[in-house]
């Protein structure tokens, strides 16, 4: 048996999120019909993370157990010319047996990016969210080094009550190392780096910072809203478009 571990980036906007579906085109389902395809076998790779539908990836991770012997370079060359152009293996290496994408991963960093301008070129559109309205900019940035640090994410995590199943409580807490905006031309990109990131949470905390740059809430209110552990607390969700997952590190 051999563990594959896999880097892979993709477009998120024609599939239904990672997680597979019935019914529904999914990364992960195109992913396992395709490794299927190519090793006989019925396999359901592991990623590092499940992104939301419509969200993009440029280094997402994922891992599969293979009985097969084909070698890396040739899974490689092999998987590219099957899948859709949406999706690109960018490599395939051999990983230790205990070796899992979502289990072993140690931090990851996602992006979200904002179009400032008032018309947003019709090939940007699905990558970013188009936001030209009036913004303090500063006080955004100060809002999000509030949120560096270990705490409970409560109030920035989707109202999800299958995440936590009778008897297991859902454990929110997170440590955030980095978490900044940055003017990028006509964009306006948040980066955010963590332990790692629950349902929505960068869309959630994206959609909350907007909250302040508009003057609806100040800076310090950041920490208030995490203190009261209330997803009603919070800014609405961000778009999907404009969010990447950047890397994953082990």
């Amino acid at each position: 048996m051999r563990n594959l571990k896999l880097t892979l980036s993709y477009d998120g906007t024609e599939f239904s999120g990672w997680q597979v579906q019935p019914d529904a085109v999914t990364v992960q389902g195109t992913l396992a019909s395709v490794i299927g395809r190519i090793t006989g076998e019925k396999v359901l790779p592991q990623g590092s993370g499940r992104t939301d539908a419509g969200v993009h990836a440029l280094a997402q991770v994922m891992t599969f157990v293979t009985e097969s012997s084909v070698p890396t370079e040739n899974f490689l060359k092999a998987m590219n010319g099957i899948l859709p152009a949406s999706v690109r293996v960018l490599e395939v290496t051999e990983a230790p047996p205990e070796f899992h994408a979502r289990h072993s991963a140690r931090a990851k960093t996602y992006r979200y990016r904002m179009y400032r301008e008032s018309i947003c070129p019709p090939f940007l559109a699905r990558y970013v969210w188009h936001y030209p309205y009036p913004l303090d900019e500063k006080a955004m940035a100060r809002a999000a080094e509030v949120v560096v640090g270990e705490y409970d994410f409560t109030s920035f995590a989707a109202v999800d009550p299958e995440r936590s199943r009778e008897g297991e409580p859902a454990i929110n807490v997170r440590t955030i190392f980095s978490s900044a905006w940055e003017r990028v031309e006509d964009e306006l990109v948040y980066t955010v780096r963590g332990s790692g990131f629950l349902h929505h949470m960068v869309r959630n905390l994206v959609g909350t910072f907007i909250l302040v740059g508009r003057g609806t809430l100040t800076a310090d209110d950041t920490g208030r809203i995490l203190e009261t552990r209330k997803r009603s607390s919070a800014g609405a969700t961000a778009p999907a478009s404009g969010l990447y997952l950047v890397s994953v590190e082990y």
